[in-house]
């Protein structure tokens, strides 16, 4: 409202701006609010009498001035009256607005009745909105939740249910819907909470299928590691010395860094986890999210492990499938557990592997009866070093696979073993036993390059087709004891953690075939009868004791670094080399046996009529098989067991032969009888000659010796121990008599009978 002022200085004012008014119509523009405002104040008659004053006043003024100037007074008169003309009008004019004023000043009072009236309606319907507005708001922020919800954006609901109870409830604390959305929060949490599980077990269904892959893919990676390794060991060798996640092969193969779990065949997205640890955080019911999610990736584990595998199906898919399946689990754990460290701790992931692999083992160990050949034992060792070295990478220890690997080997080497014994058995048995022929180049040069034979010309003078003097077996036996030494190095490769294991079984297992298989089979066969069959094998045997050393030399120089020990010796070695003499020996029976029956041919006439024009047949037929077998069948043997052998068989036919006349069946001998035997012994001496051995001679010294005393014609010549010496050295002192008194053609003397009396006592013999 305006301020009230003295109704003077008012009127004064209000007069002072009508008369400076520069037209009629700011005249009345100033004229109507005035009225107004004084009808308003029941103040018309005020403002008639100022401006009735101040005509007045106005009028003497205009007398006064007329006075003065009386036309000029004239003048204002008739303005003047003009004016006051004017005035009345708007006297009029004025009543006139003043009763209009007056009738909507009523109307206005009652229309501002209303309008308070009103404004305290539209208050209450004011305040009626505002409750209303936050009522729907705290309703659409509930349908948030659920829409959110229904979207699966449940961390999204989760913040809006919190911030629905927290901050928007709580200005509608006064209205019901307040109370029955607050008792809806806890359901509406554990939706949540059921949801995002659900989510959760779908997330970790989806890893369970995928493991399998996952592993694939390690398993797969882990072999490519292998391979670059093994070509800048090749380029660098010094990088052969590291082993595969050694921390020099890690920086060498640092540029071909593959992220396992996210890559272009495989996403594995830990969001859902990583949402429902979130959520179950707000919710404070983290211990329980940690107990169920362990309870649920144990259940995993134990479906994830099958009842029972196979190791003989089709490219081992049983095996493969199983340890896929481990990896994969494993490696999800153990990112699980740097991702999310306070869901997943290391023991957890560590007990769940440790059993995992407990049980694997148990799988394959019952299951590793099947396999009856060592190439498909090799590839499960190789898949489950593969699976080790993987698994190494991911920090996940692996003795009980590193122990397992012992079994493998142990069986691995068992059914070598067999394998090989079997191949020695059968060359052994079906070999020839004759010197093996070679035909060419080729074949002599394959020959050596397998077997361990020095020749004893340069290869380059070899004649072709020639013979070598071993049989068809000793190469073959070479060539599985090769094959041999490399199927057991095949396990002992850079993934196999214990070598020196290797090293003492392929010595105890290559020592026992070689003494069992190959050296007893030898022996048994030296029972023939069939001197050249002896003689290989007493050949072969030498061989074999040549490659033994050899073979010491070999396993020694191929040991592992860190096996401590001297010098590497077979027990084949000596075996083969004890029984050559056993060889030789058989040979001496059979050449002696073979004498025996020659001579046993022998067929004198001790009292013949007339004396001998050749040798018998007995002695040509006998230097006709020392002949042969000098010339061919022991032929190939070395020198010294060659001449060794001669000698023997000599020294047994003088023997043989000496005992012919020696015989008790032969009481007398004439002086033909002694010369057929002289005929022998001579054609017998003159191819001992021919031989040109000189110490083969020796043999032959009695029974020429005793030939000549049995021819001499002074036999006394034998008593006299000075002239014996000298003539008859080699005669045996007791034989010499015997054959004396045989082929004494008349009665014996007392005298001769003493003095061979008195020389048999002198021996000890009556």
């Amino acid at each position: 409202m305006r301020p009230v002022v003295p109704a003077r200085n008012e009127s004064s004012y209000l007069l002072n701006q009508i008369i400076i008014s520069p037209s009629d119509t700011d005249y009345l523009d100033q004229l109507i609010p005035s009225i107004r405002e004084y009808s308003y104040g029941n103040r018309t008659s005020q403002l008639l009498q100022s401006l009735s004053k101040f005509a007045s006043d106005k009028e003497s003024e205009i007398e006064g001035i007329c006075n003065s100037n009386h036309q000029e007074f004239v003048t204002s008169v008739n303005q003047l009256l003009r004016i006051r003309e004017g005035t009345v009008s708007l006297t009029a004019e004025i009543l006139d607005l003043n009763q209009s004023i007056q009738a909507s000043t009523e109307r206005l009072a009652d229309q501002k009745k209303s309008l308070v009236e009103s404004r305290s309606h539209r208050q209450n319907i004011d305040e009626t909105f505002r409750a209303i507005q936050d009522c729907l708001e705290v309703l659409r922020l509930a349908n948030q939740v659920h829409d959110l919800l229904a979207k699966k954006n449940h961390y999204a609901a989760l913040r809006a249910l919190d911030e629905l109870q927290n901050v928007h409830l709580k200005g509608v604390t006064q209205y019901k819907i307040a109370e029955m959305i607050q008792r809806s929060v806890p359901s509406t949490q554990r939706a949540i909470a059921e949801a995002v599980m659900s989510d959760l077990n779908t997330w970790l269904y989806r890893i369970r299928e995928m493991s399998q892959y996952l592993g694939e893919i390690a398993l797969y990676h882990t072999d490519l590691r292998k391979t670059r390794r093994k070509e800048r060991a090749e380029k660098i060798p010094y990088l052969g010395h590291f082993k595969l996640n050694s921390a020099i092969e890690l920086v060498s193969d640092e540029h071909e860094e593959y992220d396992l779990l996210q890559n272009d065949e495989l996403q594995v997205d830990f969001t859902p986890l990583f949402e429902c640890l979130l959520i179950h955080q707000s919710l404070g019911h983290m211990d329980k999210f940690r107990i169920e999610y362990a309870n649920t990736r144990r259940r995993q584990k134990e479906l994830l492990i099958p009842a029972s595998i196979t190791l003989v199906d089709d490219d081992g898919a049983s095996l493969h499938n199983l340890l896929e399946e481990m990896a994969g689990f494993a490696i999800v754990e153990r990112s699980t557990m740097k991702r999310v460290p306070e869901l997943r701790s290391s023991v957890d992931v560590d007990e769940l592997w440790d059993s995992m692999c407990q049980a694997a083992v148990s799988l394959i160990s019952k299951a590793l009866h099947e396999v009856d050949n060592a190439e498909s034992l090799l590839k499960i060792k190789n898949l489950i070093a593969l699976f080790m070295q993987t698994m190494n990478t991911w920090d996940f220890p692996v003795g009980v696979f590193d122990d397992f690997l012992l079994v493998l080997f142990e069986k691995y080497a068992e059914l070598l073993k067999k394998r090989f014994s079997d191949d020695f058995q059968e060359i052994v048995s079906t070999d020839d036993y004759m010197p093996m022929p070679i035909q060419s180049l080729e074949e002599f040069d394959k020959v050596l390059s397998v077997s361990w034979y020095n020749p004893e010309k340069p290869r380059e003078e070899q004649i072709f087709p020639c013979v070598l003097p071993f049989s068809q077996m000793y190469p073959l036996c070479c060539i599985d004891i090769r094959n041999f030494l490399n199927q057991f190095y095949f396990f002992a490769n850079d993934d196999f953690p214990h070598p020196n294991v290797i090293d003492e079984s392929l010595k105890n297992t290559l020592d026992e075939l070689l003494s069992f298989k190959v050296c007893d089979t030898l022996v048994e066969r030296l029972a023939s009868q069939y001197l050249g069959q002896i003689v290989q094998i007493l050949i072969n045997l030498e061989h074999f004791e040549l490659a033994c050393q050899e073979l010491e030399i070999l396993l020694a120089a191929a040991r592992s670094q860190n096996f401590a020990g001297g010098p590497i010796t077979l027990r084949a070695t000596g075996k083969f080399r004890s029984n050559k003499k056993a060889a030789e020996k058989r040979i001496f029976e059979v050449v002696n046996s073979k004498i025996d029956d020659l001579i046993e041919t022998a067929e004198y006439d001790w009292l013949a009529p007339t004396p001998p024009t050749e040798p018998s047949n007995y002695m040509q037929t006998l230097t006709r098989f020392l002949s042969n077998i000098m010339n061919s069948t022991l032929l190939g043997l070395p020198t010294e067991i060659k001449e060794l052998i001669y000698f023997d068989a000599l020294s047994h036919a003088a023997n043989m032969i000496l005992a012919q006349p020696l015989s008790p069946e032969v009481k007398r001998i004439n002086s033909n009888g002694v010369a057929a035997l002289a005929k022998d012994v001579e054609y017998l001496s003159r191819f001992v000659d021919s031989l040109g051995v000189p110490i083969l001679r020796e043999n032959l010294d009695e029974l020429q010796q005793t030939v000549q005393l049995m021819q001499a014609d002074n036999a006394d010549e034998f008593y006299d121990i000075s002239t014996r010496n000298k003539k008859y050295g080699r005669v045996d002192a007791i034989n010499g008599p015997i054959l004396l008194e045989k082929v004494t053609h008349s009665l014996q003397s007392p005298v001769k009978l003493d003095k061979f009396t008195t020389l048999s006592s002198r021996f000890g013999k009556k």
